[in-house]
């Protein structure tokens, strides 16, 4: 009999948030933002303010709140928490799914630059 998948915890959405922004797992700032919430084995549907715990390890990992890196992927987590069903899809296409829904279509300069770098048109 076919069971139920195990729920996504905060630790996996967070891992895999990171490899869409940084497939080639070069950019230490990400790295630091993974590493704050590589234990978090909670459910992703059991936290209540998501939001808040994603903050606390951006600011962690970008005191300053200015690596688009770091930006992007607190966004990419923060919306396939929301659309699980875009787990699986493709990385340009979640890229700007996750920057449009963060932002309303309009991304800090820093972010478009850096969507623009790697061929996301937001």
């Amino acid at each position: 009999m076919p069971r139920e998948p195990d729920p996504l915890t905060v630790a996996e959405l967070v891992r895999h948030a990171v490899a869409l922004c940084d497939p080639d797992d070069e950019d230490a700032d990400l790295g630091e933002f993974e590493v704050q919430l590589e234990d978090d084995d909670e459910p992703v549907t059991a936290v209540e303010n998501l939001d808040e715990r994603l903050a606390i390890a951006e600011e962690g990992a970008d005191v300053l709140l200015e690596k688009p890196a770091v930006m992007m992927a607190t966004a990419v987590a923060l919306y396939l928490a929301h659309r699980r069903d875009e787990m699986h899809a493709d990385r340009e296409h979640v890229l700007r799914l996750a920057a449009r829904a963060e932002w309303k279509d309009d991304p800090p300069d820093a972010v478009a630059d850096w969507l623009a770098e790697r061929g996301v048109e937001v």
